[in-house]
C-alpha cells in the first residue's frame, strides 16, 4: 500500500473519529481501514490512535504525524491535479532536438505559430546530427530526417522528403550530365555523412533500390558545406530538395535525375511511449501532422507557410 494512500487514511479517521464513518467516505470495508491504520502504526512503530468500543481518539504520536503529514498530503493533492490538468490542458514545456538544416524548411514558422496557438507552452529546441538518447538526455520529441527505421521507440511519419541530385551548371558542362544513378559513380560526390553514412547513394527504378559507390574529396556533417562547394562546381550533392530549392530556382544548381531519387526520406517525430503522453506532446504532434498532411506531400520553405 502506498504511504500516501495511508496517511489519506489515517487523516480521515483523525478528522470523522470513527472507523466506520471514514470505511463509508472512502467506499473501503472497516476491516480495512483498521488494516490500514496497524500497517502504518506497524511502519513507525508507535500507537497513533486509541480505540473503544465508541471512539477513536489521537494519542500524542497520532497527533504529531496528523501535523507533520497535512501538509504532505495538501502538496500531493495539488501535485496530482496540476499532472492531471497536464494530461488534459496543452501546457508546460518540450523539449525537443532537430537536426541541423532544420531552419531551411517550414518547420520553425510551424513551431512560431503553434505557440501562437498554445501561450502557456514553452520549447526548447536542440540543434544536433548526433541520434539522441531520448531518455539519457530528456528530449520529448526528435525531429528527424531519413528512412523510417526499426526502432524501438514510436515513429510518427509527418511528411515525405523529396531528394534532389545537384550540381552547378559549369560542373555538367565539364563531366557531363548523367542519364543513369550508375554513372554518378565517376562524377565527384559532395557526400552528407548525416543522411549517408557510408560513401553509397541510394536510389530506386521500377520499385527496386540502386546502390551506387560515390567517390570524393569532401564529406560534412552539415549540409552547407556542402551546398557552398556545389555551388562553386566543385561536384554533386544530393541532399533533400527543400536545402537546395532556392539554388534551383536561381540557376545556379541544376537537378537531374529525378525519376531515380529514393522515396523512402522521411521527416519524422520519435518518441518514447504513446501512453501517459502529455497534453502538450499531443498537441504538437497532432498540430504538425495537420500542417504536414497529406502524408505523401514535400516538405515547404518556410516563405510558403501562411
Amino acid at each position: 500500500m502506498d504511504s500516501l494512500d495511508l496517511l489519506r487514511t489515517f487523516s480521515e479517521v483523525a478528522s470523522s473519529g470513527s472507523f466506520s464513518r471514514t470505511a463509508k467516505h472512502l467506499s473501503l470495508s472497516k476491516g480495512t481501514i483498521s488494516k490500514y491504520i496497524a500497517t502504518l502504526e506497524s511502519r513507525f512503530g508507535v500507537r497513533l490512535l486509541n480505540r473503544t468500543s465508541h471512539a477513536v481518539s489521537l494519542t500524542d504520536a497520532g497527533v504529531l504525524l496528523l501535523e507533520r503529514s497535512k501538509p504532505m498530503l495538501e502538496l500531493a493533492d495539488v501535485t496530482r491535479a496540476e499532472l492531471q490538468d497536464r494530461a488534459r490542458v496543452p501546457r508546460g514545456r518540450l523539449r525537443i532536438s532537430a537536426p541541423h538544416g532544420i531552419d531551411l524548411t517550414e518547420l520553425p514558422a510551424l513551431i512560431k505559430i503553434f505557440l501562437d496557438h498554445y501561450p502557456e507552452i514553452s520549447i526548447s529546441l536542440v540543434l544536433t546530427n548526433r541520434m539522441v538518447d531520448l531518455a539519457e538526455e530528456g528530449i520529448d520529441i526528435a525531429l528527424r530526417f531519413g528512412p523510417s527505421g526499426d526502432e524501438n521507440l514510436i515513429v510518427r511519419k509527418l511528411a515525405s522528403m523529396e531528394l534532389s541530385v545537384c550540381a552547378a551548371p559549369m560542373y555538367w558542362r565539364e563531366h557531363g550530365v548523367p542519364v543513369h544513378p550508375s554513372e554518378l559513380a565517376h562524377h565527384v560526390a559532395l557526400t552528407s555523412t548525416q543522411l549517408n553514412p557510408l560513401p553509397k547513394w541510394r536510389f530506386e527504378a521500377d520499385g527496386q533500390p540502386i546502390e551506387v559507390a560515390v567517390r570524393g574529396r569532401l564529406d560534412a556533417t552539415e549540409s552547407g558545406p556542402l551546398v557552398q562547394a556545389a555551388l562553386l562546381g566543385g561536384g554533386v550533392v544530393y541532399l533533400p530538395s527543400v536545402i537546395l530549392k532556392p539554388y534551383v530556382e536561381s540557376g545556379r544548381l541544376v537537378p537531374v535525375l529525378s525519376d531515380f531519387v529514393r522515396r523512402d526520406m522521411w521527416l519524422s517525430a520519435v518518441y518514447l511511449q504513446r501512453r501517459h503522453s502529455t497534453a502538450v506532446h499531443r498537441a504538437l504532434l497532432d498540430f504538425l501532422a495537420e500542417k504536414l498532411k497529406p502524408a505523401g506531400s514535400r516538405v515547404r520553405t518556410a516563405a510558403q507557410v501562411s
